[in-house]
């Protein structure tokens, strides 16, 4: 039975889940969703175990770009949650050609904001890398590699929203796939084009940036493919291909707190990373490989937590709301279960683990540090993502970007800055401080959750 659920998820079996058993959906759901987040994240892994092999520069042009990028995903990520909402709502109601409009009205609002993200980030590339105090060596061979990570910028932004048009549709296998064909391209491409081949000898770190933007954008064309080939209740028609004012202003105002939620996480972040930069390359390098890693398991829980999403907006759809959040809570507990196991693995190997990215001991240190300080509150990630990706499925994007206001901004950035600098700790209080502030959320978020503003979402 166990196997035959794995294989029906892998293949896309379609399923009703307003009326699938809970424990059967959210596997259905989550192992598509898993592998595809872990797919995500081995594009930050394998670009990094590349790109550290020419040496600290390159890591922190990476980490760098990294952390001005994220405001792309973040605006990613918003339009992703709305996709989400609106689609699970119309396939919780049986309105298939209205998630079909849906879909078509997202294409144009990512779309159109990609190609102005990536106009200003080409042109402001070398502008972007000084705010962020890169030092000259960094700016010597990262202005280039920036600008091609944000001239690419749509492939990431249709890759996020389509995903999540796909998820909430119930259809994560056609997301999982599109993930495995870019990331697939992007391990054979990364070598290839960092270091070359015969006498070719490659283009450097531009070649990374090459890389991931070609295998993104091959994965976006396997999804409009599935879009627009009319074989699954998601799809894009003729009569769908119209602008729809009332859809993508609908759109606009879930997708603003989704971007809220994420951008103020990203700016927070942003933040961290400029604080690292004042104790040079190195501490800037164990940082981005740490959190790399971090992410490696992040990404995956966060796809488990995307099952939540998924059933708590089809089944608002269909008016299941008790079902929706006995949904939650499952989701919840199983993954406090995975993010509590992967701790223990940490915890033990957090040195070898930095170690199989580089062997600059000072770096290397620093990025085992930082593993063994972040995922002391793991298990209160897991609640975390959980009841964000609930707030977000109902449509209830508003609430979770409050809570990172008040949480990331006035809580984790300057409690960073005082352990870091007025009391002394470095590097190691802006560790100590992502732990912290992040297990604070999951308890905030879980007494905004009980409160039940989420149930009562039209969308």
């Amino acid at each position: 039975m166990t196997f035959q659920l794995i294989k029906d998820a892998i293949l896309g079996k379609e399923q009703d889940f307003t009326v699938l058993s809970l424990k059967t959906a959210i596997m259905v759901l989550a192992i598509p969703m898993i592998l595809e987040m872990m797919m995500e994240s081995a594009f930050a892994v394998v670009d990094i175990f590349f790109v550290a092999k020419l040496g600290e520069s390159a890591i922190a042009t990476v980490g760098l770009t990294e952390s001005v990028i994220v405001l792309v995903y973040a605006i990613g990520f918003g339009i992703s949650m709305a996709a989400t909402a609106l689609i699970s709502r119309r396939f919780g109601e049986k309105e298939y050609e209205k998630a079909g409009d849906a879909a078509f009205q997202l294409l144009l609002v990512g779309g159109g904001i990609s190609v102005l993200l990536g106009l200003g980030g080409w042109f402001l590339a070398k502008d972007i890398l000084q705010l962020m105090g890169a030092e000259a060596d960094v700016l010597e061979i990262g202005v280039s590699y920036a600008k091609i990570i944000f001239a690419g910028n749509s492939a990431i932004m249709l890759l996020f929203l389509i995903n999540g048009a796909f998820r909430g549709a119930g259809q994560p296998h056609l997301a999982m796939r599109a993930l495995w064909i870019a990331n697939g391209f992007n391990i054979v491409l990364d070598p290839l084009f960092i270091f070359g081949f015969g006498s070719w000898a490659g283009w450097g770190l531009d070649g990374a940036a090459i890389a991931t933007t070609l295998g993104r954008g091959l994965g976006v064309l396997y999804q409009l493919y599935h879009l627009f080939n009319g074989k699954h209740k998601l799809h894009i028609l003729t009569q769908n291909i119209k602008v729809r004012w009332k859809t993508i202003r609908k759109i606009l105002d879930i997708a603003i707190g989704g971007m809220g939620q994420f951008l103020i996480d990203s700016v927070a972040w942003l933040a961290l990373t400029r604080m690292n930069a004042e104790f040079g390359s190195a501490a800037l390098a164990g940082y981005t490989i740490a959190m790399r890693v971090l992410i490696f398991t992040i990404l995956p829980a966060w796809g488990l937590s995307g099952a939540a999403a998924t059933l708590v907006g089809q089944n608002l759809g269909a008016k299941h709301v008790g079902r929706a959040e006995e949904a939650v809570w499952l989701t919840t507990k199983y993954n406090v279960i995975f993010m509590a196991s992967v701790t223990g693995i940490y915890l033990l190997f957090s040195k070898q683990l930095a170690g199989f990215f580089t062997d600059i001991p000072e770096v290397q240190d620093i990025a085992a540090q930082g593993l063994w300080v972040i995922v002391l509150g793991y298990v209160f990630f897991a609640i975390g993502m959980v009841l964000t990706q609930a707030f977000n499925g109902a449509g209830d994007t508003k609430t979770p970007a409050w809570i990172n206001i008040g949480v990331l901004w006035c809580i984790e950035v300057p409690l960073a800055w005082a352990l870091a600098f007025p009391l002394g700790f470095g590097f190691l209080g802006i560790f100590i401080a992502i732990a912290f502030a992040h297990s604070f959320h999951a308890l905030v978020s879980l007494y905004f959750f009980k409160r039940g503003k989420w149930k009562r979402m039209a969308v």
